[in-house]
């Protein structure tokens, strides 16, 4: 199983290398315009431009866009095969357990399901949170037909709180955070807000790890107390 795990991640990372190369011309030759997440806002409330939202649902619920249309071009994989149980235990061990970030699968139906709802000739702003799945999205898009397309540089999470109107219960910043990392306040994007927040905010992620470390000491002398025999 490790051989096979190291020759996907292999795969996963010469595949990654290509399709930045592929992006890179489809930028350079003009099929693909590029937005400032600013420059977007601007798109959307003055021209009425559309922003297609292809982030997976552990993103786009806790954050969005006011008047997006969501599309998921990776979407989280709950089915337990073989194949993905595999995918999932290395995606826990390079550092899900740490991120939050679950093991994805692409979506087969987004290309039809964009066609369904926009012509070939409809401007479309295409967003994820970072930047890269947007631009496959776009690749995808480009690649059908569209030619009106505009891609947000950087991802939503670039945005700064002026920039776009925003719905939903957290912070479109920390859409994209999740995993141990921002259950202990330790993102970059909580730093940010604690420096803002002050020591309210700081206080309920140490008392987190405070309690962390009780449970780990009670846990440790349960088990120390199991296994000493009885006198």
């Amino acid at each position: 199983m490790q051989a096979a795990d190291e020759d996907y991640d292999l795969k996963q990372m010469r595949d990654m290398a290509a399709a930045k190369r592929r992006w890179d011309a489809m930028i350079r030759e003009g099929k693909v315009n590029v937005l400032t997440p600013r420059e977007a806002g601007y798109a959307i409330q003055l021209n009425n431009k559309t922003l297609l939202d292809v982030r997976p649902s552990v993103e786009k619920k806790k954050a969005w866009v006011k008047g997006s249309t969501w599309i998921p071009i990776f979407e989280v994989d709950d089915r337990f095969e073989m194949g993905t149980i595999s995918r999932k235990i290395t995606n826990f061990i390079m550092g899900g357990w740490w991120s939050g970030v679950p093991s994805l699968s692409y979506d087969n139906q987004f290309l039809s399901k964009v066609e369904e709802k926009f012509p070939k000739d409809a401007d479309l702003i295409v967003a994820c949170q970072r930047g890269l799945r947007s631009l496959a999205a776009c690749e995808l898009l480009c690649n059908s037909g569209y030619r009106n397309l505009y891609w947000v540089q950087g991802g939503l999470e670039a945005a700064a709180e002026e920039d776009l109107v925003i719905e939903g219960p957290q912070p479109l910043k920390f859409a994209g955070i999740g995993g141990v990392s921002e259950f202990l306040g330790w993102t970059d994007q909580q730093r940010v807000a604690a420096a803002k927040e002050g020591w309210g905010y700081r206080l309920l992620f140490s008392a987190r790890l405070v309690g962390i470390f009780l449970v780990a000491d009670a846990l440790f002398l349960g088990v120390q107390q199991a296994w000493i025999p009885s006198v």
